[in-house]
C-alpha cells in the first residue's frame, strides 16, 4: 500500500531558494492540509497549526495553547510537555499564540526522538485533558485557602499578560495594531488583556477547542531529512477517527477608512517620566498574499528605516524630538499588512510635530526621489537575508513554517513567500528600467492612503495605583457576589487545585510516555573542523563548514586595558566604529556601503571566565558576513572602520547614547530575569562585573550620566572615547575567527593578513577591575505588575568543584521543583536554574512572577528537594538525555564557528568537553544528592536581587532589602 494513499497531492515543486522538494497534500478523509518539505537538514521540524481567531480579549486562544499540553488521552500526565523538556533531545519544543493562529512546533536531530515528540503533540492537540483545574491553573482562578482569606487572582497566563501589559513598548505595538483593525479579530488581544481574562468561563474555553481544534482546520508541516512517506503514515493514523467538517474560522478583511484617526492612550510610569511619551503613525496596507507588493514593502521598509542613515529614520532622529525609533515597521504576518513607525521619548508638546515631520519627510522622498545608493543598500540587505535564511538559535524549518503559514493560513499558496526569486527579479528589472518603484509605493501606501492612525501613548504616574485599585474592587465585587457559599466553594476549588498540583504522576502514566535512554545517545562529542595559525602574533582560527558561499568573520579585541570607570564606553565604541563614519565618508555613506556589499557588520561585547582560572576574558568583537565574491570590499570596509573611524561627531554620538539608553529601558520588563541574573553575577567575577558595566543596570546608569556630560563636557567625553579606542583597537590582544566553506577560508586569509598589518600596535597593561562586594539583597524598582526574583552564589568561592552530575541535576531542577512550585503553584510564567561551569556561579531566577518571598523560599528549599529525591533509573536516564540535548544544541554554521572560538578563549578543548560528556553520561542518582550541598550554599550564602513594582518591593519586609535601586 502506498503511504500517500488517503492523501491528494496538490503541489509538487522543487524550491531552489530553500534547496528543498516541497509537496502539498490534502487528507482525503478530513481535509487537513500537509506541507512536506524534504531536504538534507538534520534538524527536523514538525508543526501543527490551527486558525484560531478570538472574538474577545479574554485570552482564550492563549490559555488553550498552554492547557492542551497539560495531559492527553494517550498520555494522562499532568504535563507531558515538561516531561519532554526533562528528557528529550529536542532542539525546539514549544507552542505559540498569534493574533490569528495557534502553532505547536517541535524539532529534533534524532529521528526516533522526533517521532516521539510528534506523537505526543498530535494526541495533545486533538485529545487534551482540559479539566477545570487545568483551566484554573493556566488561565485564572480565585486564590484563597479559606473564605476569610485575602482573595487574589492567579493563573499562569494571567500573570504572563500582566507582565506583557507592564511593558510600554509592548503596549505601543499592541495598541498600534488594534486601532488599525477595529472591525476584525486583529483589533483584539489574542494573548489576553488581564482586565478581561477573568471574564472567560470554562464552557467558553471548551467550546473554543471544540470549534477550532479539528483536522479540517489544521495546517500540518514537516521539514528535514526524515522519511517523507512515514510523515504521511503518522498523520493518516492520527486522523482516522475524524470526518471532514466545516469550520468557520476565516479571518475577515478590515474595511479601509476614508480619513485618518488619532488616539491617546496611557501606560503606567514612574513619577519622573514626563518626557516619555511615545508616538506611532500607522497605515493599513495591502493583502499579504500579494507577493510582489509584500517583497517591495520589505525592501522599502529597509530603505526607510533599516539603518541609522536611512532617510526616514535619520529625519526622525535628527529632529531631536525623541530618543529612539518606535513602532514595529512592516508587519507582514497578518492577513493584511500594516506599517508602524514613530518616536519614543517624546516631549508631550512635540507629538503633533513628530507626526507632521514624518509625513513631510515621506512627501519629500516621494517627490525628490530616493538616493540610488540607499535603494541598492536596501535591496542587497533584504536579498542577503532571504538567501542566507539565518534563523539564529531557532531551527531553519521553523522559520520556513512561519513564512508558509503567512499565506497558507488564509487559503493561499504556502510556497508563495518561499519562492522569492521571481518577484525579486521583477523588482530589479523595473529599477533597471528607471521606474520609481519605491517612490510610487511611498505615495500609494502612505501619502494617498487614508487608513492611517496616529497613536500617542502617554505616561501616567497614577495608572499603576488605579489598576491595582480596580483589581481590588473587582475582587471585592466578586467576593460579595459569591456570598458565603460561593466563597467556600472557591476556597475548596483552590484547595483541590493545589492538592492536584502537588500530587505526583502515577508511575504507570509516566511509563507510557515515549523516551530515549542513554544507550540511544552518541557517546562522542561533535568535533568541528578547525585550523589554527598565528599571523603577526595574532591567533587566527578557521572552521570549514558548509555556509552556502557566505564567509563569517569575527575580530575580537581585548578590552582588559580599559579602566573600570571607562568600561561603559566600550559598547558605545563598538557602535561608533560602524555608525559614525570614517575620515573619508560620513556615517550615511559608510552604512550604505556596508549594506551594499555585505550581509552586515556589527559589534558585540563578550566576557567569560577561563575554565580553570578566575582570570577574565573580555573582548569587543567586530563581526561581519559577506558572500565570498565580495571579500575585497569587506576587508576594505573593515580597514576603514577599524583604522580610520570618525569618533568626534558630538550629535551622532549623542544619538547613539540615547538609543542605547532607550533600548535598555525597553528591555527592563521583557528581559527582567536576565538583568537580575547579570546584576547578581556581577558581584562574583571580574568578567561578569565588566559585563554589567557594559550592558546591565550599571550601564543604564552610566548612559544617563553620560548624556549630561556630552552637553557640558564634550571635549573630555570625546577624549575618553578616543583613548578607549586606542586601548582596544590594536594588533596586540586580537583574535580572529573565520567560518565558511574551506576554499573560502583560504580566500579570506590574505585580506585578513593585510588588515592585521594595518592595525596599530600598542602594548597596554591590564587594568584592575574591582568586583564589588556586597551582602544581603537589593530591590530594583520600576512601575510593573510582576516581579523577577533572583538568588546566586559563587561555588568557586566555597571551593566547590562542578561535576557532570551537577550539570544534570541543575537542569532537572528547573523542570521539576522550580516548574512545579514557582510556575504551576505560584502562578509565575517561569523560573530558571543556571550553572556556569566557567565562573562557578549558581543562580536561580523567576520570570513574570506575582510573588517574591514565596519564590525565594522555593529557591532555599531546593536542596531539601534534591536530597529527598528517589529517582529510579528511568528518571535519571531522562535527566541525562535532557542534559546531553543541551550539550548538543543545534546551531547553524556561523554559530558553531563562533562558539568554538569562545571555547578556545575560555581554555576548553575537545578533550575537556569529552570528559564532561562522559561524566554526564555516567551520572547516578547519588550525584543528584551531592548537588544538594551546593544548593544549601545558595540558601545560606546566596545574594538576592529582585526587580519589580516599587509599591510591592518596598513592603517586602520578609526579604529585608539592604538596597533599593530605582530604575524608572
Amino acid at each position: 500500500m502506498n503511504a500517500s494513499t488517503g492523501f491528494t497531492c496538490l503541489r509538487d515543486t522543487y524550491v531552489d531558494e530553500i534547496r528543498s522538494q516541497c509537496r502539498v497534500y490534502r487528507h482525503d478523509q478530513t481535509g487537513a492540509e500537509v506541507l512536506s518539505v524534504e531536504n538534507q537538514d538534520t534538524n527536523k521540524v514538525f508543526g501543527i497549526s490551527f486558525r484560531t481567531p478570538p472574538k474577545d480579549s479574554t485570552g482564550v486562544a492563549h490559555i488553550l495553547e498552554h492547557s492542551v499540553l497539560c495531559g492527553s488521552r494517550k498520555y494522562p500526565l499532568k504535563e507531558p510537555f515538561v516531561e519532554l523538556l526533562k528528557g528529550s533531545l529536542q532542539t525546539f519544543l514549544n507552542a505559540m499564540t498569534f493574533p490569528d493562529k495557534t502553532c505547536y512546533p517541535v524539532a529534533s536531530q534524532n529521528t526516533q526522538d522526533f517521532y516521539n515528540l510528534i506523537d505526543v503533540y498530535l494526541d495533545a492537540v486533538f485529545h487534551p485533558r482540559i479539566t477545570e483545574n487545568i483551566f484554573r491553573q493556566e488561565g485564572w482562578h480565585y486564590d484563597l485557602e479559606s473564605p476569610d482569606d485575602t482573595m487574589r487572582l492567579k493563573g499562569v497566563v494571567y500573570n504572563e499578560m500582566k507582565g506583557a501589559y507592564s511593558s510600554p513598548d509592548g503596549l505601543l505595538s499592541e495598541y498600534s495594531q488594534q486601532i488599525l483593525f477595529p472591525d476584525t479579530t486583529y483589533g483584539l488581544d489574542s494573548g489576553g488583556n488581564p482586565s478581561h481574562i477573568p471574564d472567560l468561563t470554562f464552557e467558553q474555553f471548551l467550546d473554543f477547542h471544540r470549534t477550532y481544534y479539528h483536522p479540517s482546520n489544521a495546517r500540518i508541516f514537516f521539514y528535514g531529512d526524515d522519511d517523507p512517506e512515514q510523515r504521511l503514515r503518522l498523520i493518516d493514523a492520527a486522523l482516522q477517527e475524524y470526518a471532514a467538517q466545516e469550520v468557520d474560522s476565516a479571518v475577515g478583511d478590515q474595511p479601509y477608512w476614508q480619513s485618518p484617526t488619532r488616539e491617546e492612550r496611557f501606560y503606567a510610569a514612574g513619577p519622573d517620566s514626563d518626557n516619555k511619551t511615545m508616538l506611532t503613525v500607522n497605515w493599513l496596507l495591502g493583502p499579504v498574499s500579494d507577493i510582489k507588493t509584500n517583497l517591495t514593502l520589505q525592501i522599502l521598509e529597509d530603505i526607510l528605516l533599516g539603518a541609522p542613515g536611512a532617510p526616514l529614520r535619520k529625519a526622525l532622529l535628527d529632529s531631536g524630538y525623541g530618543e529612539d525609533i518606535a513602532g514595529v515597521g512592516l508587519e507582514e504576518d497578518l492577513k493584511q499588512m500594516f506599517f508602524s513607525t514613530g518616536l519614543k521619548g517624546v516631549a508631550p508638546d512635540k507629538a503633533e510635530t513628530v507626526e507632521t515631520l514624518l509625513l513631510e519627510t515621506l512627501e519629500r522622498l516621494a517627490d525628490e526621489g530616493l538616493d540610488p545608493e540607499a535603494v541598492q543598500a536596501g535591496l542587497n540587505t533584504v536579498e542577503f537575508e532571504l538567501r542566507e535564511n539565518n534563523s539564529g538559535s531557532l531551527p531553519r524549518g521553523l522559520l520556513v513554517m512561519i513564512r508558509s503559514l503567512t499565506t497558507w493560513l488564509h487559503d493561499g499558496d504556502p510556497l508563495a513567500l518561499l519562492q522569492f526569486d521571481g518577484p525579486l527579479q521583477e523588482i530589479k528589472d523595473e529599477l533597471a528600467e528607471g521606474k520609481p518603484v519605491f517612490e510610487e509605493s511611498i505615495r500609494r501606501y502612505f501619502l494617498d492612503n487614508m487608513h492611517r492612525s496616529t497613536l500617542i501613548l502617554k505616561p501616567d504616574s497614577g495608572l499603576s495605583e488605579r489598576m491595582a485599585a480596580e483589581e481590588a474592587e473587582r475582587l471585592a465585587a466578586a467576593r460579595e457576589a459569591l456570598g458565603p457559599e460561593g466563597l467556600e466553594r472557591a476556597a475548596e476549588q483552590a484547595r483541590e487545585l493545589k492538592k492536584e498540583q502537588e500530587q505526583p504522576d502515577p508511575p504507570e502514566a509516566l511509563a507510557r510516555l515515549p523516551r530515549l535512554t542513554r544507550e540511544d545517545l552518541d557517546p562522542q562529542i561533535e568535533r568541528l573542523p578547525a585550523s589554527f595559525q598565528v599571523m603577526h602574533g595574532v591567533p587566527c582560527l578557521g572552521h570549514g563548514l558548509d555556509c552556502n558561499g557566505i564567509v563569517y568573520v569575527d575580530l575580537g579585541f581585548d578590552i582588559r586595558g580599559v579602566a573600570e570607570a571607562d568600561l561603559g564606553f566600550v559598547s558605545l565604541l563598538g557602535r561608533a566604529l560602524v555608525e559614525t563614519g570614517t575620515a573619508s565618508e560620513d556615517y550615511v555613506r559608510l552604512l550604505q556601503r556596508i549594506r551594499q556589499h555585505t550581509g552586515g557588520i556589527h559589534a558585540q561585547t563578550v566576557t567569560l571566565t577561563q575554565l580553570e582560572s578566575d582570570a577574565p576574558r573580555a573582548l569587543l568583537f567586530v563581526r561581519g558576513k559577506v558572500v565570498a565574491s565580495k571579500l575585497e570590499q569587506f576587508w576594505d570596509l573593515c580597514s576603514d572602520i577599524l583604522c580610520r573611524p570618525l569618533l568626534e561627531d558630538k550629535d551622532r554620538f549623542r544619538q547613539i547614547v540615547l538609543e542605547e539608553k532607550a533600548h535598555l529601558e525597553q528591555a527592563l520588563i521583557p528581559a527582567g530575569h536576565q538583568l537580575v541574573n547579570s546584576r547578581l553575577r556581577a558581584s562574583f567575577t571580574q568578567a561578569d562585573h565588566s559585563a554589567e558595566q557594559m550592558g546591565g543596570v550599571e550601564y543604564l546608569f552610566f548612559l544617563r550620566q553620560l548624556l549630561e556630560r556630552i552637553e557640558t563636557e564634550w571635549d573630555e567625553v570625546a577624549s575618553t572615547l578616543r583613548r578607549v579606542y586606542g586601548q582596544v583597537i590594536r594588533r596586540q590582544g586580537l583574535v580572529a575567527n573565520i567560518t565558511s566553506d574551506e576554499e573560502h577560508i583560504d580566500a579570506a586569509r590574505p585580506g585578513l593578513w593585510q588588515l592585521v598589518q594595518a592595525l596599530p600596535e600598542a602594548q597596554v597593561e591590564p587594568s584592575q577591575w574591582q568586583v564589588p562586594q556586597w551582602e544581603g539583597s537589593e530591590a530594583l524598582t520600576l512601575p510593573a505588575q510582576v516581579n523577577y526574583a533572583g538568588k546566586a552564589v559563587s561555588l568557586s568561592e566555597h571551593d566547590q568543584t562542578i561535576t557532570g552530575g551537577d550539570v544534570v541535576a541543575c537542569r532537572y531542577l528547573r523542570t521539576s521543583w522550580l516548574w512545579d512550585k514557582i510556575r504551576v503553584q505560584g502562578g509565575a510564567y517561569g523560573a530558571f536554574s543556571l550553572l556556569d561551569r566557567y565562573s562557578g556561579v549558581l543562580s536561580m531566577v523567576s520570570y513574570r512572577d506575582p510573588n517574591v518571598t514565596a519564590t525565594l523560599k522555593v529557591f532555599d528549599q531546593a536542596g531539601d528537594f534534591v536530597r529527598g529525591l528517589e529517582l529510579d533509573a528511568g528518571e535519571v536516564d531522562k535527566a541525562v538525555v535532557g542534559a546531553i540535548g543541551d550539550m548538543d544544541k543545534y546551531q547553524l554554521p556561523d554559530a558553531k564557528g563562533f562558539q568554538a572560538m569562545l571555547r578556545f578563549l575560555a581554555g576548553e578543548g575537545d578533550d575537556q568537553r569529552q570528559e564532561l560528556r562522559d561524566a554526564i553520561l555516567a551520572t547516578t542518582a547519588d550525584e543528584f544528592r551531592g548537588f544538594a550541598e551546593k544548593l544549601d550554599l545558595l540558601a545560606s550564602q546566596g545574594r538576592i536581587a529582585v526587580l519589580g513594582g516599587s509599591d510591592r518591593l518596598e513592603n517586602e519586609s520578609d526579604v529585608g532589602f539592604v538596597r533599593l535601586t530605582k530604575l524608572l
